[in-house]
């Protein structure tokens, strides 16, 4: 077995009046992962493995928010193109780094609470000078390459729901793709393709049933009325049911196919979302559509019944393999759930799943069936222990793309070991304000976790690149982390991979065996993937920096143990000529001298750390300790006047920093609780 070749070119055997995407002059990063095959190599040798160690900072640009930053930049015709948080779209010289424009599609910043992982956005498409994007509140936009104009613009979800967009377009042959978020809060998942002229819907995929009996005069119809719908029970449109589409697709034009991840049920917990059980399609799938109509092809779940938040809407990369002496169009995924994963991408059969990082709901995959063989005990929703699951909800690899180098046939893999308990709410309610996962989410989170179960949490706590032969169905070699959530990668010619780490410190390493050539101090998390281009004879490699996403949101006391900083937010841009510096860190001060008094009864604070973990631990961390994106909420002078309190949570005054009014679920009293439970938890530092 070996490997021939890797991914798709661009053909004439579309469908009439289809015209055919291009990848870019080259030297350009024209795609989101610089080809439709989503491969993110750079055929560029300028900077290699002899050469890295005079790598030197050439631009940087100070970004106008220091929270995630999670885009891939696009380079074309000397202008590189970015977002940042809140769905700001950047254009730069990429030579010398001068700011050309900013769009600022100016979302709400009561939209924030509608989603689970900060206020990221992962990047642009563009054909024929016009720039497509999507803001966090649903709306899909088109702007004039050259100046930032808006050209159209059009919402793309219903804004009373809690849907959100963070994932960059795709494109296919005069249509943008786009999908969205939400699946944490009850709404129902699907693809929306948009004529890239005029911004008119042209066709749309759900990738969970609605309402019984009742047709949505969308492409998916067919399917569900046939196959998908018979694999659910009980109402699934009352929950929404999930199944988002929230980042990853691809598209092969020689097939005439666009791919699509899928992402979890909505609640998580089964039990709610499909009571008698059942596969529950197409949650945790990797989906083929026609990209003219919107047809499905194929499927294949990487989770069936998903309860875990493995999602499949993990980066997906084409290629070309030489498997058992037959040459396979292929189809590459190491989704959440952590099997890596090689199908078919003609027919969606599975090739090979083997374990790229330690899995205990599952022994492995059954390569007749496709379907894991699961774990009882990971059943939660039918145990009344706390389960600790491997890998947890963040997943043995998360957004984070992978990159593919065709010179040594490695995939690389941004993987990490996150464990987390999973615990069934037993008294689950309806909240329009916070996640509905029908999960004890009191019981999951420090400080009140059990604490063999935090122990064994806090040991699994790794981050690493792996560099994984999909041939052979194994690891190669590996590059072990300070702790989890480091950056995307990019693989060159040069022989060199590419990263940027939670810890701060963007790394170039040698792709055949992962050693440490190059490095530079970014002075804050990254976990962007960088690019490269050329300008000229001059090949520039940028990153965007900024520390943010559900980690450290969400997991703020263990995220510390990647990144312990405070966050800034770059696009920094290196070439071998390179001749800037960044500013000298400043001092900070950290916490306050002395935390407000204790108040409350016991009785009170216990109501408030119940209310606080549904609330407003997805925000500010669990046990309120931040994880470097937002400010320390128990060093605020707010908790310790109650007027001031009731001011930002009841009425909202911060609502356009994206902390709305809590009114619609909360009481007085349980805001005072809250109160009470924090000042607690800042007492206890």
């Amino acid at each position: 077995m070996g490997l021939l070749l890797s991914g798709t070119a661009a053909c004439s055997d579309l469908p009439a009046g289809q015209s055919v995407l291009a990848e870019g002059a080259e030297g350009e990063w024209a795609r989101h992962g610089r080809t439709l095959a989503e491969d993110r190599f750079s055929p560029l040798t300028a900077i290699n493995d002899k050469t890295v160690s005079g790598l030197k900072l050439a631009w940087y640009h100070d970004l106008d928010v220091n929270r995630g930053q999670e885009a891939t930049p696009i380079m074309v015709g000397g202008i590189l193109y970015t977002t940042s948080a809140w769905s700001k779209v950047q254009a730069f010289e990429a030579a010398t780094g001068k700011l050309l424009w900013q769009y600022d599609p100016k979302v709400p910043g009561a939209a924030a609470v509608k989603g689970c992982c900060d206020v990221v956005n992962r990047g642009v498409a563009i054909e024929n000078g016009t720039l497509f994007s999507a803001s966090f509140d649903g709306r899909l936009f088109a702007l004039d390459a050259k100046t930032g104009k808006l050209l159209w613009e059009t919402m793309t979800v219903d804004p009373e729901r809690n849907y959100t967009i963070t994932g960059a377009p795709r494109l296919v042959a005069g249509k943008v793709l786009i999908g969205n978020g939400g699946g944490e809060f009850g709404v129902r998942g699907y693809v929306s393709a948009y004529d890239m002229a005029t911004g008119k819907l042209a066709w749309r995929f759900y990738t969970v049933p609605g309402k019984a009996g009742v047709r949505d005069g969308a492409a998916s119809d067919a399917i569900f009325e046939k196959m998908a719908g018979k694999t659910w029970s009980g109402k699934p449109d009352e929950v929404g049911g999930g199944g988002t589409v929230w980042d990853s697709m691809a598209y092969d034009p020689d097939l005439n196919l666009v791919y699509i991840g899928v992402g979890n049920g909505s609640p998580w917990n089964p039990a709610i979302r499909s009571p008698g059980g059942g596969d529950n399609l197409f949650l945790s799938s990797i989906v083929a559509l026609r990209p003219d109509t919107g047809e499905y092809v194929w499927h294949y779940q990487t989770t069936p019944g998903d309860q875990w938040d493995y999602t499949a809407t993990q980066h997906m990369i084409l290629a070309d393999l030489k498997i058992e002496g037959k040459l396979r169009k292929v189809l590459m995924q190491a989704p959440k759930n952590g099997y890596f994963y090689v199908l078919d991408r003609e027919t969606g059969k599975l090739l090979s799943a083997n374990n790229y990082v330690p899995v205990n709901w599952s022994s492995g995959v059954d390569l007749k069936t496709g379907r894991p063989k699961v774990n009882p005990a990971a059943r939660y929703h039918r145990v009344k222990q706390p389960w600790v699951g491997m890998p947890g909800f963040l997943g043995g690899h998360n957004w984070h793309p992978m990159a593919f180098s065709p010179q040594t046939g490695l995939v690389y893999i941004p993987a990490q070991e996150v464990g987390a308990p999973y615990v069934p709410d037993q008294q689950f309610s309806w909240r329009k304000q916070s996640v509905n996962l029908g999960l004890d989410l009191e019981k999951m989170g420090p400080p009140v976790t059990d604490e063999a179960a935090m122990a064994q949490i806090k040991a699994s706590l790794k981050g690493r690149i792996i560099a994984w032969d999909p041939v052979a169905g194994k690891e190669r070699w590996r590059v072990e982390h300070v702790g989890p959530w480091n950056g995307g990668l990019l693989a060159t010619a040069g022989n060199l991979v590419f990263q940027g780490t939670s810890a701060g410190d963007f790394v170039a390493y040698d792709a055949r065996n992962g050693k440490k050539l190059w490095s530079f101090p970014a002075q804050a998390g990254i976990i962007a993937p960088p690019v490269t281009y050329a300008i000229g004879d001059r090949q520039m490699v940028s990153v965007v920096v900024g520390w943010g996403g559900i980690y450290p949101l969400l997991l703020g006391h263990l995220a510390k143990k990647s990144n312990d900083r405070p966050n800034r937010a770059r696009v920094l841009t290196f070439a071998l000529d390179g001749t800037a510096s960044l500013p000298a860190l400043p001092n900070t001060t950290g916490r306050p001298p002395s935390p407000p008094a204790r108040f409350g009864t016991a009785a009170q604070i216990a109501t408030g750390r119940t209310v606080y973990a549904r609330s407003c631990s997805g925000c500010h961390g669990d046990g309120v300790v931040s994880g470097g994106v937002l400010p320390e909420l128990r060093w605020s002078s707010t908790i310790g006047d109650r007027q001031a309190w009731l001011s930002v949570v009841r009425d909202g005054v911060l609502m356009q920093n994206g902390m709305v009014s809590f009114s619609r679920d909360l009481t007085e009293a349980q805001m005072e609780s809250v109160r009470a439970y924090v000042v607690e938890r800042a007492n206890g530092f």
